[in-house]
């Protein structure tokens, strides 16, 4: 088959990769029905966390399996189905206190590369999760974005302690971010502060539900928020860009006694110590345990209460992959989904 490779800064190319295979006896093997571009692939597509060797890319998927390893026991041949950016066991007392992406056992996704028509998932039977039956295709790009966008918004805003009457701020108007206006939304929340300068990512997360749009970053950006709340700063902030200047605008956007829920990938990023001793905010965050969420969020998707596909506003074939990587990172396009 063919994949997308990764050779070097900003050269992604699709070319001849190995078929994938049945490695471990919990393998399986899926035929993709759809896949993705990153925001976080696009750090390497930079030439920034870049390997030293052609790299298989994609992380994100979902589609039918195909073949099933002897010892799977749950999921089955010709099921449609969704999984995290890490296989994990869902078992272990790590999995089992709800963070599956640190599993005692976790396997990145991201080694396989999912930017290819089939893909090889470890430890299916914790990892996958099917649906109740096989989904029509204008749900697919909803279903795919459950396996990390919307996954890793939720847990932004599950980290900040999203809860009805509160305050709630984004910082980062990528799909993560927007995303993140849904599962805000859905908890309940009564302000939803998006911070965006691009005006068709603003006009989605209105339809997402934010209720306010700030446009300014920093210090004026925080200067805004404490105007919107009377001065005291959000009840809740998602971080989800992953820089220096993000984090801290998260930080200082958020009141003492207040949660901050870190996603974005960080990159540079260091923590003053005295500013974040006298800040008095939770800090909770990093690679999102999407495991956790998938079932409460195909059903969503299933029962059409939510609508994350919205999230991707280009579509190509998954040969032209580069474009894909190319527009995402002139930020022409939010996400860019691939259909193999």
């Amino acid at each position: 088959m063919k994949g997308a490779v990764l050779y070097g800064p900003r050269d992604v190319r699709y070319v001849d990769r190995e078929d994938p295979k049945i490695v471990e006896p919990t393998d399986v093997i899926i035929r993709m029905s759809a896949t993705c571009v990153c925001g976080s692939d696009l750090w390497p597509f930079r030439g920034i966390d870049i390997s030293n060797q052609p790299t298989a890319m994609g992380h994100e998927y979902c589609g039918i399996v195909e073949e099933v390893g002897r010892e799977v026991k749950k999921i089955k041949r010709g099921q449609f189905v969704v999984g995290s950016f890490f296989a994990s066991d869902n078992s272990c007392p790590i999995c089992q206190s709800g963070y599956q992406s640190r599993c005692v056992q976790a396997k990145p996704l991201g080694a396989e590369g999912a930017q290819a028509p089939y893909l090889r998932v470890p430890l299916a039977d914790g990892t996958l999760v099917p649906t109740p039956e096989l989904p029509p295709n204008e749900l697919v790009p909803g279903l795919l974005a459950t396996s990390d966008v919307l996954g890793t918004g939720w847990f932004g805003a599950d980290a900040a302690a999203v809860a009805p009457g509160k305050t709630v701020v984004i910082v980062g108007d990528g799909a993560v971010g927007l995303c993140a206006v849904i599962a805000a939304k859905h908890m309940g929340a009564e302000r939803i502060v998006m911070m965006s300068r691009h005006t068709a990512r603003q006009q989605l997360a209105r339809e997402f539900g934010a209720t306010d749009i700030v446009t300014e970053r920093g210090d004026e950006g925080v200067a805004c928020i404490k105007d919107l709340t009377s001065g005291l700063g959000a009840h809740s902030t998602i971080e989800a860009v992953g820089t220096q200047e993000a984090m801290m605008q998260a930080i200082r956007s958020t009141r003492p006694g207040g949660h901050v829920g870190y996603v974005g990938v960080s990159h540079g990023v260091a923590l003053p110590g005295l500013e974040l001793f006298f800040a008095e905010v939770h800090l909770l965050g990093g690679p999102a345990p999407v495991r956790r969420f998938l079932p409460e969020l195909i059903d969503l998707v299933c029962q059409q209460k939510i609508n994350p596909g919205k999230v991707f506003d280009l579509e190509l074939p998954l040969e032209q992959v580069a474009e894909g990587y190319r527009a995402m990172d002139e930020r022409r396009a939010i996400k860019t989904l691939l259909v193999p």
